[in-house]
């Protein structure tokens, strides 16, 4: 479970009563939460809105060279149905797996 300023997707989503599949879901898309629960949400990571506010409108430097490569590449297949998401995420874990193998 993915901890974001000392909370998990459970307890934030229980702070802002919603459903914990949004806290995943604003993770990893470009959509952000509703206006409504901005307040609540900076209330609950312990920041004035303003704050919350500014660092979403900060723009996150493109990183060059494989790691941003393999970064835009997951994030295209987030965009892919759930089902092709399944069938990428496991032949790159087998590969993970057959190179760590090979490493060891």
């Amino acid at each position: 479970m993915r901890k974001a300023a000392g909370l998990t997707q459970i307890e934030l989503a229980k702070a802002l009563d919603v459903p914990q599949a949004n806290i995943a879901f604003w993770e990893w898309s470009d959509k952000p939460p509703r206006s409504d629960l901005l307040q609540k949400m900076a209330k609950a990571f312990g920041v004035r809105l303003d704050d919350l506010l500014l660092a979403s409108d900060r723009t996150i430097a493109k990183r060059k060279g494989p790691i941003g490569e393999v970064q835009r590449t997951f994030e295209a297949v987030t965009k892919l149905p759930r089902k092709q998401q399944r069938k990428v995420l496991e032949m790159v874990q087998a590969l993970v797996e057959q190179y760590k193998r090979k490493a060891s």
